[in-house]
């Protein structure tokens, strides 16, 4: 079975701008999906980001950081690692992460498997 990664691309505000109830809200049905994906043997990882974040860049032999970006309008807010069957399979499976729902899109990428020399 092939690897992919599902990254959460988060148009809304971050979880810790929300108002406590609305943050729960949106979690659940992430953490309840996420279960479905374990007991499936389709989950290998999955991790919500922290807000901020830095880019590090080597410039003139020394590493630069820039950001944090909150003017960013897509966030990457988390990720899911996954196993299915081929790139359609994988994407059958983003179209049923609960994030869509509210506005956020879920970017499908292959896992390169360097594994066999």
């Amino acid at each position: 079975m092939a690897q992919s990664t599902l990254l959460l691309r988060d148009g809304e505000a971050s979880l810790s701008e929300l108002a406590p109830g609305r943050c729960s809200s949106l979690i659940q049905p992430c953490i309840d999906w996420s279960a479905k994906l374990r007991r499936a043997g389709r989950l290998l990882a999955a991790d919500e980001l922290a807000d901020g974040g830095r880019v590090a860049r080597l410039t003139d032999g020394r590493v630069t950081a820039d950001g944090p970006y909150a003017e960013t309008k897509e966030n990457l807010g988390g990720y899911y690692t996954i196993e299915a069957e081929n790139e359609a399979a994988a994407l059958a499976i983003a179209g049923e992460c609960p994030n869509l729902r509210k506005g956020s899109c879920v970017e499908v990428r292959g896992i390169v498997d360097h594994s066999q020399g």
